[in-house]
């Protein structure tokens, strides 16, 4: 074999090699487990007359977005 021949037939090898590797962690992620740590939410107390309960702030988390997103 020529050296491009080589190098071509060792490239294919890397490039299934690794193919392998990430399919092996994407099965092994799809089964693992994740916790999600629970954040507590303040909300206002329901009302009487059976309406939903609305936050303290009015908008929930939207009026947190410009800080959540790094607005200005």
């Amino acid at each position: 074999m020529e050296r491009k021949e080589i190098l071509t037939v060792v490239m294919i090898g890397v490039l299934l090699l690794t193919v392998g590797l990430q399919t092996i962690q994407l099965i092994s992620l799809g089964s693992a487990q994740v916790i999600v740590p629970s954040t507590s939410v303040a909300r206002a107390p329901v009302a009487s007359g059976g309406s939903s309960p609305v936050s303290a702030n009015g908008g929930g988390s939207l009026a947190n977005l410009p800080s959540m997103v790094g607005g200005c």
